[in-house]
């Protein structure tokens, strides 16, 4: 626990800062952000234990807020939203509140279902084996605008567009600064292929702290959007004819300031650590695909021939892989791996997590990917796929669930308690909307994501 005058260090930060109130944040199993706000006169009362919440908020599906009986959750017990104080940043978009990222604990231990806690258990297993992870999500979203007819897109313009880019300069701009304003180092911008589809990129940075910045980027997106008189959604598929909203993992390996992954002797570049590290994301990715691309509305995207990871291989600059090996011209070998099998309305902590963990399992048991492949798998033949080990990847969610009660590694990774959650929440999402239609998906769904 932190000490009493670090209390008083904060209290004296938030006077010269006019904070008044603290959102202590989580993200449930639905991957919906959720926060309850302390004032700072009461921050005494709070500081040292945080703030209560029920044991079911773990058990709620996105559809409602109520307890999926499946997940052995309900209106008994209590845990403590304990902050950590190290996330804690003002927010520029809400003046007078700050934001910090809670850690589920209950008895003075971490809960068996804080999905931050799982990511860290996963950092930690790394950093036994010598690693540290380091990953940034790569974030693509839309804005819109609501009218009289519905949800129109803000724009109708096409991939780098710099029409769009002058259209959106003041919001695009905006949300930029609040980024940097918040710690968060902003790379790359521009329009999408979608009609006002935006994509932002962000510096990769530690694990732990890249998830914690997903929720903030997220945050932040949305809130100067609305601002903007702009919906912004992050929903993986809104409009069946314009393209989806991906949020990719880059990640890479190192120990102390040494990239693990590349290797100019290696297949493509990169060393067998990087390899095996690959074959374990793709023998789990199935499963993980629960964790990664978790709601009915992800596996809209997720279509042959949509760059979107459809097929269960990788490659050098391969966009149709669900691993992607970028090519790096400054340091003639690869840097580090991009997974795009994944969207925002994933957990990033226990997409991270399960990622990790995968990758784990894969050097620990000397898995191997197959070969790169250098054309669209999804052009090839049966017998040629068949032949290189190539799959197409579940086109559902149901299919995920099924994959991932059957990966006793994932599950383990897990704990027995958050998975059984986890596969409850996910379970019941699926038995309510496997059959909507997409406008239905997206009635529900658009401003959750």
């Amino acid at each position: 626990m932190l000490e009493k005058n670090n209390l008083k260090k904060i209290r004296k930060y938030f006077k010269e800062t006019g904070v008044k109130f603290v959102r202590v944040l989580w993200c449930d199993n639905a991957n919906i952000i959720r926060g309850k706000a302390v004032h700072v006169g009461m921050l005494a009362h709070y500081f040292e234990h945080g703030v209560g919440i029920s044991v079911g908020q773990q058990g709620i599906p996105v559809m409602y807020d109520a307890v999926v009986p499946e997940t052995g959750l309900g209106p008994v017990g209590e845990i403590r939203l304990i902050p950590d104080w190290s996330s804690l940043k003002p927010l520029p978009y809400a003046p007078g509140h700050a934001r910090v990222m809670g850690n589920m604990v209950l008895d003075d231990s971490a809960w068996a279902l804080c999905p931050r806690n799982f990511l860290k258990r996963m950092i930690a297993a790394a950093k036994s084996n010598g690693w540290e992870v380091r990953a940034a999500f790569e974030n693509e979203f839309y804005l819109l605008r609501q009218t009289p007819e519905g949800i129109t897109p803000a724009d109708s313009t096409v991939f780098a567009s710099t029409q769009a880019m002058d259209l959106h300069r003041e919001v695009i701009d905006a949300i930029a600064d609040a980024l940097i304003a918040q710690g968060i180092p902003v790379e790359q911008y521009y329009p999408e292929s979608g009609p006002g589809q935006q994509e932002i990129t962000i510096r990769y940075t530690d694990a732990l702290q890249a998830a914690d910045w997903q929720i903030a980027f997220r945050e932040t997106v949305r809130a100067i959007a609305y601002k903007h008189n702009l919906i912004a959604s992050f929903l993986p598929k809104i409009f069946p004819d314009a393209a989806g909203s991906g949020c990719h993992i880059h990640l890479s390996l190192w120990h102390g300031e040494k990239n693990l992954l590349p290797d100019p002797q290696g297949i493509c570049g990169l060393s067998e650590i990087a390899l095996q590290f690959i074959g374990g994301i793709l023998h789990h990715l199935p499963a993980m695909m629960a964790l990664t691309t978790p709601t009915t509305n992800s596996y809209r995207r997720i279509l042959p021939h949509s760059w979107s990871g459809a097929f269960r291989c990788w490659g050098l600059d391969n966009r149709e892989a669900a691993v992607r090996v970028p090519s790096d011209p400054g340091l003639g070998c690869p840097s580090h791996l991009e997974l795009k099998t994944v969207d925002a309305s994933a957990n990033p902590y226990l997409a991270i997590g399960a990622v990790i963990a995968a990758g784990l399992d894969g050097v620990q048991r000397s898995l191997t990917p197959g070969n790169p492949v250098n054309q669209d798998p999804g052009y090839l033949s049966i017998e040629e796929r068949n032949a290189n080990q190539i799959e197409r990847l579940p086109d559902n969610l149901g299919q995920a669930i099924a994959h991932l009660q059957q990966d006793d590694m994932l599950l383990t990774a897990l704990n027995p308690q958050l998975a059984k959650a986890f596969l409850a929440v996910r379970q019941a999402e699926w038995l309510a909307m496997k059959d909507w239609e997409l406008t239905a998906e997206v009635k529900t769904l658009l401003e959750k994501y």
